[in-house]
């Protein structure tokens, strides 16, 4: 019974890798091709340090934001916050709106 208690917490806290997520060495190849790289976290979480490069669009005004700094709905994206799961979010919005190449830091800004 308890061991069936642990694998359900331990299923619901950790996440795998999913379709549209990257690592470390994919983000940086996709930024020297000229990706655009947003950084989902608050204000105050990006002027403490972010991904060189990185715009600041909070995961809470992608869908008020995004249309004005990415118009190109085929351009490459990678979404990052600080553990992977804003970024998750923001990457399932901007997919809903028709952005086709929309990547996910794994694990978010912690890998950087």
């Amino acid at each position: 019974m308890i061991r069936k208690i642990k694998n359900i917490i331990k299923s619901k806290l950790y996440r795998g890798m999913e379709e549209g997520d990257i690592e470390l060495e994919e983000l940086k190849q996709l930024q020297k091709e000229g990706a655009i790289i947003i950084d989902v976290r608050s204000p105050q979480e990006y002027e403490e340090g972010h991904v060189n490069g990185a715009i600041l669009i909070p995961e809470y005004e992608i869908k008020k934001s995004i249309e004005n700094k990415v118009k190109d709905k085929n351009q490459n994206i990678v979404v990052y916050c600080s553990s992977g799961t804003r970024s998750k979010k923001a990457q399932k919005s901007l997919k809903k709106l028709g952005y086709e190449n929309v990547y996910n830091l794994y694990n978010g800004f912690f890998n950087y």
